[in-house]
C-alpha cells in the first residue's frame, strides 16, 4: 500500500519535467499542441506529492489515437481513461522518473481544470500556501487513502475554479468525478 506524502516544494520539479518533455515532444511534435506541466509540481513554492504531472495535448480527440501510439513507441503503457473523459492515462517506462502522463484533447474538461487550477495557484502564492497546507494536512490524516485525500481537497479546487469561471455543470461533473460514491 503507498503512503501518500506532500512535501515542500522543490525547485528542481520544472528541470525534471523539462527532462521528461525533452524526451517525449520529439515523438508527438506533429500530432500535439503542447505538452503541459501541470498539477501542484508545476506551481511554485506549492507543497505537493514530489511526482511530476504532465499532458500531452492533442487538437482533437480524433489524434488521441495517434497519440497514444506514439506514446507506445517510448514504452508507456496506456490506461485508459481512468473514469476521467477525455484524458488518457498512461504507466511511464522503467527508465524513465515516476511521473503521471496525460493525453487530452485541447477542449477537454480534465485539461482545463488542470491548467485553470495550476494558472490561478502561480498567480495567487496566498491561495497557492494555503492549498498546501490543507494538501499536507489531508496526507498525514489519510496517508493510506489516496480516495479520502482527493475527495477532501475537491472543496478547495471547486472553490478555485468557480473563480476561474467554470460552469455549474462542469463543476458538477468535476464533483462527481472527486467524491467516492456514498
Amino acid at each position: 500500500m503507498k503512503i501518500i506524502v506532500v512535501v515542500d516544494y522543490d525547485p528542481g520539479w520544472p528541470a525534471a519535467f523539462e527532462a521528461l518533455r525533452a524526451q517525449i515532444w520529439p515523438v508527438v511534435r506533429d500530432v500535439a499542441i503542447s505538452i503541459e506541466h501541470v498539477g501542484s509540481t508545476a506551481v511554485p513554492g506549492l507543497a505537493a506529492k514530489p511526482v511530476v504531472d504532465i499532458s500531452v495535448v492533442v487538437p482533437t480527440a480524433a489524434t488521441v489515437p495517434t497519440g497514444i501510439l506514439r506514446l507506445a513507441s517510448l514504452g508507456y503503457r496506456h490506461r485508459g481513461n481512468l473514469s476521467v473523459a477525455d484524458r488518457d492515462a498512461f504507466d511511464e517506462p522503467e527508465s524513465l522518473p515516476p511521473h503521471h502522463l496525460y493525453l487530452c484533447p485541447a477542449e477537454s474538461l480534465a485539461l482545463r481544470n488542470h491548467l485553470a487550477v495550476r494558472d490561478y495557484l502561480r498567480a495567487h502564492p496566498q491561495a497557492a500556501g494555503e492549498y498546501g497546507t490543507l494538501k499536507k494536512q489531508l496526507a498525514d490524516r489519510f496517508p493510506h487513502d489516496i480516495e479520502g485525500y482527493v475527495a477532501r481537497k475537491t472543496d478547495a479546487i471547486l472553490a478555485i475554479l468557480r473563480r476561474t469561471g467554470f460552469a455549474a455543470d462542469e463543476l458538477e461533473k468535476i464533483e462527481h468525478l472527486n467524491r467516492p460514491a456514498v
